[in-house]
């Protein structure tokens, strides 16, 4: 099973059931977020950030997309959706990559810049010159997405400092509860593979930002969360 066809196993199984919800512990402006996001909304910005990298970066298989964002955060799940909807491959950094993908403004060799506030209609500082601002040019793309070219099933999909896992390799099948609630947390590769799984058995995840530990417990058991991974 592809990553695309985990989100489409989920859109015809329950497209209105909440697959992430986020909560934003991190000092700064978007301390305190609560984001909730069904199948059929993160089709939704999976689409419109997948034609954004097919039609304005030329992103297909074989690129190599590199994603400088927050682990734990939901607009990292639709990047990284995003790119292997149109066969890219995922890197856990941007070095060397064909595309980067970034919440630095500062970043060089940003291509996109992408605000982390949930509300925001434009990045609070200047994009380098050539890089897309997501904030204000995302929501100009289809909310429809159709992939120039599949991936083959030994194309590397995801990249690590430790090696490449094709698409064929990269879902883990069946390996949890069908519809559990997973508390999914560490670094980029880990929350991306065990996000996946979930989804793949039918559940859902919740992400905490620079989590506070004090109110940790509390808050996943008010989630019904039944695993932390």
């Amino acid at each position: 099973m592809t990553p695309d066809a985990v989100l489409l196993q989920m859109l015809r199984t329950d497209p209105a059931r909440p697959r992430v919800t986020y909560y934003d512990d991190a000092e700064g402006p978007t301390q305190g977020e609560r984001i909730e996001l069904s199948a059929k909304v993160l089709a939704n910005w999976v689409a419109k950030a997948g034609n954004l990298l097919q039609d304005e970066l030329d992103a297909g298989p074989g690129t190599v997309v590199g994603l400088d964002l927050p682990a734990e955060h939901w607009r990292t799940l639709y990047w990284a959706l995003a790119a292997w909807a149109v066969g890219a491959t995922v890197s856990t950094t941007t070095a060397g990559a064909d595309v980067a993908v970034t919440s630095d403004p500062g970043a060089e060799g940003a291509d996109v810049v992408v605000t982390l506030a949930a509300l925001a209609r434009r990045s609070p500082e200047p994009v380098p010159a050539g890089a897309v601002d997501e904030a204000s040019e995302l929501a100009t793309y289809g909310d429809r997405l159709a992939a120039y070219q599949e991936p083959a099933p030994s194309d590397a999909a995801l990249r690590t400092p430790s090696g490449d896992t094709t698409y064929e390799s990269l879902v883990a099948i069946g390996s949890g509860t069908a519809g559990r609630r997973a508390h999914v947390s560490g670094d980029l590769e880990h929350v991306l593979r065990e996000t996946l799984a979930t989804w793949a058995d039918d559940g859902s995840v919740v992400l905490v930002r620079d989590a506070d530990q004090a109110r940790l417990p509390e808050r996943l058991a008010a989630e019904g969360v039944t695993d932390r991974i």
